[in-house]
């Protein structure tokens, strides 16, 4: 049940146009507030469904009509203390020991609402961010512009904003001019404050676990009620503001399986080109947000949907059009078929390194190119899997007796590859044409043509993986034109190492790939073991 809902009205003075808000008393609590407990009890937050408290004050207010405040029990929302990673409440009890406020706040408190793991948590407090530095000895100031601190605990960063740091720094990136509405309580209107220039209503929630309060003040439970992504101002105006919000949006909906708001969804549209003014780093690291962690495939499908995969990935763009795929199509290939399998393997605490889905671009590029006997794909994989040994991969992928997938235009049907040097041949052939693939991705003029077949669709030379990284992905690679791999270690039993394989250590990296690559070739048979 929600806590205090209905309070006094006020208007708030903001130097753009808002309807009347709604400002709702100050919940009671008890004088004595204990510190955040250690875990005590084993939860699987998966399993469990997701429940929100029903309220009278709950309606549908239309995109851009002002919501009711509201604040509401976290206990009734599922919310428990052990669903907080241990180094995030050391962080917390730190600060509130000293006397400060403090507040989780953002997509981690979605996350907890929906029963997720969240990927991180983000805390905001009343302390100065130089009070911060006082509190850990294991902290530094990141960022010049925003800047923010980062508190070590363990192998963890957690990071710590201040509410003092963040009214600075809207107030640099925007004109908005605040009055305090009158009869609102001077904490809510701080709160508020803040979460008025948050992306999307439901990462505008800050959830004290001292008090056991989640504040809501754009809607963000009725939205999550809802499944929708909802920009907290105008889309327009927050897209223009800060365009990275449309690849985070497309990282929130695919990975919740969320939908957008009817005016998100526009501007989104309108406004897709604009992500070509960030910088490639900031593109790369959203693009990893949504390869890397369990949702590639829906990301893929709503970059298409939006018209962002051709400004982004237009060699797969023009996949997408050559197979006559609709921007809403929900038919599957042999790319998304790809990133499906590697979705299975992965979640938003079990993420990969970027190499691994960049390699996977690159493979599937190399078969578009040149399509392949799938016991030459099966090979291949098998070898990556085994440190290199050809002649050991070739005998194993002669053994497999489970069909392949037929779907795929990418795979031949299976021909007469007589001898195993032939064969051998073709493998290493295949790890050619998967380097002049990924020099392809790397190439901008390439990529500028990509499109060139479709004047109707926007055109982009962008390439934003790095030289560097080029480098690192061509070494996955390496070892089947070099052969056995002296000391190699292989690789026993299914267990993935997820420490080494987000840290990009080189044989966790192959291993994952030929899992992939072969578990989409070779889709797994009922009561039938795959030789990976």
């Amino acid at each position: 049940m929600a806590i205090a809902i209905q309070g006094l009205a006020c208007r708030t003075l903001l130097s753009f146009t808002r309807p009347l808000v709604r400002c709702v008393r100050k919940i009671k609590h008890s004088s004595s507030v204990a510190a955040v407990e250690s875990i005590v009890e084993s939860v699987d937050v998966n399993k469990e469904k997701v429940q929100i408290p029903k309220s009278s004050s709950s309606k549908s207010n239309g995109d851009r009509k002002a919501p009711e405040w509201k604040k509401l029990s976290s206990k009734d929302l599922g919310i428990r203390t052990s669903m907080i990673g241990k180094p995030t409440r050391l962080v917390l009890n730190g600060l509130k020991e000293k006397g400060y406020e403090v507040y989780l706040v953002g997509g981690c408190v979605r996350d907890l609402i929906l029963k997720r793991i969240p990927k991180d948590f983000d805390i905001i407090t009343s302390a100065e961010l130089k009070e911060v530095l006082r509190t850990f000895p294991r902290c530094e100031v990141v960022g010049r512009r925003f800047p923010i601190c980062h508190v070590h605990v363990d192998d963890t960063i957690i990071e710590v904003s201040s509410f003092s740091t963040s009214g600075r720094k809207f107030g640099r990136k925007s004109n908005y001019s605040f009055r305090r509405p009158r009869g609102c309580n001077e904490h809510d209107f701080i709160r508020w404050r803040n979460c008025l220039h948050r992306d999307f209503t439901i990462n505008g929630l800050m959830f004290d676990p001292f008090a056991k309060v989640v504040y809501d003040y754009m809607g963000g439970i009725e939205d999550i009620k809802k499944a929708k992504v909802r920009t907290v101002i105008a889309a327009s105006t927050s897209f223009v503001e800060d365009c990275a919000r449309i690849l985070r949006g497309m990282r929130i909906a695919a990975r919740l399986g969320f939908r957008f708001s009817r005016e998100t969804a526009h501007s989104m549209r309108e406004l897709s080109t604009s992500v070509l003014r960030l910088d490639k780093g900031r593109i790369l690291m959203e693009m990893n947000y949504m390869l890397a962690y369990g949702s590639a495939e829906a990301s893929l499908r709503l970059l298409w949907k939006f018209g962002l995969l051709e400004i982004l990935l237009p060699i797969q763009a023009a996949y997408f059009v050559s197979k006559g795929f609709r921007r809403r199509d929900t038919r599957s290939n042999m790319l998304l078929s790809l990133f499906s399998s590697l979705d299975r393997l992965l979640a938003p605490d079990r993420p990969c390194d970027s190499r691994l889905w960049i390699g996977i671009l690159a493979f599937h590029k190399a078969l578009v190119d040149h399509p392949r006997d799938p016991l030459v794909v099966a090979a291949f994989s098998i070898a990556l899997h085994s440190g290199g040994s050809l002649t050991e991969a070739v005998n194993i992928a002669r053994s497999i007796s489970q069909p392949h997938e037929m779907s795929f235009n990418e795979l031949l049907e299976p021909g007469s590859i007589d001898s195993n040097d032939a064969l051998i041949g073709e493998v290493m052939d295949l790890a050619v044409s998967v380097k002049t693939a990924i020099c392809k991705m790397t190439d901008e003029h390439f990529v500028s043509q990509a499109m060139i077949e479709y004047p109707q669709a926007p055109h982009s030379d962008l390439v934003f993986i790095s030289p560097a990284l080029t480098l690192k992905v061509v070494a996955i690679f390496e070892r089947v034109r070099g052969g056995k791999e002296r000391g190699f270690v292989p690789k026993r039993g299914s267990k993935i190492d997820y420490e080494a394989l987000a840290l990009g250590r080189l044989n966790e990296v192959r291993h994952m790939f030929a899992r992939i690559v072969f578990d989409t070739v070779y889709p797994p048979q009922p009561n039938n073991a795959t030789p990976l």
